[in-house]
């Protein structure tokens, strides 16, 4: 997600319509067919971590399943060595998906692709202001819409960042998705564990629209599975429930 919140484009409010072209002008291939809001169980990979710890890359974090405790903090938090437009703690990342980002934005460079990271740690304390200032000027609704709720953000967790393109075009906007570090990171994120967390015209599983600037990591064997066998969604790839919205 976008700094302290989504932008109005990422909006997760499913009664707002997908959009079809980006904000430049330019035409967005037809979508796919809405996917069902109740996802079949994956058989995924062996078991292997935990789905509710919030220390394991596995752990799925939406509308239905908060972090438990709500204000956890990442033990192992540090700032990755890569370019960063992102200062304090949302600058950081824990230590695994750090070293993982490192080799990523590396490899994108050696191919000529500016990668940045725009968005890293966001703490409890940060949410509850963030939230809080959304619910006092345009209600709890509308700000359901906009920013995730404090215990619910996977930018808690440290395991996900949003990322930016070095030329500073269509930063946190649906136009991302065109720009060469959204496109090279969908294609060869997996190669480093990472997976696009919110994909086009799945908002009815994942509770947001497309957010193609925010990665999330779960391990180069599992981001690897999911994208051979064209999975898109953790609910899905993991057998947990959608989660459109608040329970």
């Amino acid at each position: 997600m976008a700094p302290s919140s989504s932008s109005p484009a990422s909006s997760p409010s499913t009664s707002v319509p997908p959009v079809t072209t980006t904000p430049e002008g330019t035409t967005v291939a037809p979508p796919p067919p809405e996917p069902s809001p109740t996802p079949s169980p994956s058989s995924a990979l062996p078991r292997q971590f935990s789905l509710t710890d919030p220390s394991s890359p596995w752990l799925v974090v939406n509308k239905h399943r908060p972090l438990v405790p709500a204000d956890y903090v990442p033990a192992d938090l540090v700032q990755p060595a890569v370019a960063a437009t992102a200062s304090g703690e949302s600058a950081l990342l824990n230590s695994t998906t750090a070293a993982a980002a490192e080799a990523m934005f590396a490899a994108a460079a050696q191919e000529g692709v500016a990668m940045v990271l725009a968005s890293g740690y966001r703490s409890y304390g940060t949410q509850v202001t963030t939230y809080g200032g959304y619910v006092a000027s345009r209600g709890q609704a509308d700000a359901d819409t906009a920013s995730a709720r404090p215990g619910y953000s996977e930018h808690q967790t440290g395991w996900a960042f949003d990322i930016a393109d070095g030329g500073g075009a269509c930063s946190f906007q649906p136009c991302f998705a065109d720009q060469p570090a959204a496109m090279w990171a969908k294609a060869n994120g997996h190669r480093f564990g990472f997976v696009v967390r919110y994909p086009w015209m799945f908002h009815p599983i994942t509770g947001y629209y497309y957010e193609p600037w925010h990665l999330r990591y779960i391990g180069v064997e599992a981001a690897t599975d999911m994208v051979n066998r064209g999975i898109n969604t953790l609910e899905e790839y993991f057998g947990v429930e959608a989660a459109p919205g608040y329970l």
